[in-house]
């Protein structure tokens, strides 16, 4: 039974599972082209790091968290690095979450070894009811704040966010830029500001800590991550992380790590 009263479904020999675990081994940057499901989807990686896109966020999970889709919202998922999807496909009828926006949930080793457990096609009915019900109340959800950013449509700024996104370090001025892509200094700063909505100083942060968080979450050390991705110390970095997500890289990830189920 789970925290709210229900079970999952009824313990019937012919019932079919209410938790369906797959595995899909992902090379790096393979990705999920834009999709829906029928059911909803519980998205982890117990080895790698996944992105999932939705219409307005993106999500970066680490193995210590997991991300909650709800039935027909569509989404995109991606790998970086060598990655194994263990996709959960959970029947909504038969489920007592009413979870309607995507929410990622934290993986305790306990989450980890119940996920793997779900996945063995040996479970007798009984078995199977008790650990699905089992899943619902180890299903915590976890304040992430995701950085998301919008790209110029096109143009200089475009070529010029294109570049950044690819080298992220680079310390460039506006006034250096223009005389790269050929436009002055102030067109590149209204474009920013017109098709992004932001100064072209924090888009840049952004972009910065985009890539900053998929390295955290390959497991690179602060300190390397920071230079990586063009800050001088570490301590300018994790500032700029506390300004724009609220917390610590530590805090955003979570310093615990789950087993691999």
């Amino acid at each position: 039974m789970s925290a709210s009263g229900q079970v999952l479904g009824p313990i019937l020999d012919d019932t079919p599972p209410a938790v369906i675990v797959v595995n899909f081994p992902m090379r790096d940057g393979a990705k999920f082209d834009w999709h829906t499901h029928d059911d909803h989807q519980i998205a982890w990686a117990p080895h790698g790091v996944l992105t999932v896109l939705t219409g307005d966020a993106s999500f970066i999970l680490p193995p210590t968290r997991a991300l909650w889709i709800p039935v027909g919202l569509r989404h995109e998922t991606r790998s970086t690095g060598d990655a194994i999807l263990r996709s959960l496909y959970v029947r909504p009828d038969r489920c007592p979450l009413d979870w309607s926006d995507p929410t990622a949930v934290a993986v305790s080793p306990l989450l980890a070894e119940l996920i793997g457990y779900l996945a063995s096609p040996s479970l007798s009915p009984a078995a199977r009811a008790n650990a699905e019900a089992l899943l619902t109340d180890l299903l915590l959800p976890v304040p992430m704040k995701t950085v998301d950013v919008t790209l110029p449509s096109g143009g200089p700024a475009r070529t010029v966010a294109d570049a950044l996104l690819a080298e992220p370090a680079d310390g460039s001025t506006l006034l250096e830029w223009g005389r790269r892509v050929g436009a002055s200094e102030r067109t590149l700063a209204r474009a920013f500001v017109a098709e992004t909505g932001l100064p072209f100083g924090r888009w840049r942060s952004l972009v910065r800590l985009r890539s900053a968080i998929s390295r955290l979450a390959a497991g690179q050390q602060v300190a390397r991550v920071a230079g990586d991705v063009g800050y001088e110390t570490a301590s300018a970095f994790v500032a700029a992380f506390r300004r724009e997500t609220g917390v610590t890289p530590g805090a955003y990830f979570g310093r615990q790590r789950s087993g691999s189920a």
